[in-house]
């Protein structure tokens, strides 16, 4: 059997950590900036980590 692809849009979007984890980023982060407050754009700098059904889907789709 074939090995898995691993898929072009998701490795441009998520980051695996050493650990194990997938992080990405906030959507929609600079979509009328002006009106957030200070720490809600500081948070949403941050990556956040993905999981439940998601991230198993992304597992295999991230898989090397």
């Amino acid at each position: 059997m074939p090995k898995q692809k691993t898929h072009s849009a998701s490795k441009k979007r998520f980051t695996r950590t050493k650990s194990g984890k997938i992080m990405h980023t906030m959507s929609n982060y600079w979509h009328k900036n002006v009106k957030k407050r200070p720490k809600a754009k500081r948070h949403a700098r941050m990556p956040k980590e993905v999981t439940g059904g998601l991230k198993k889907m992304l597992e295999k789709m991230l898989s090397k």
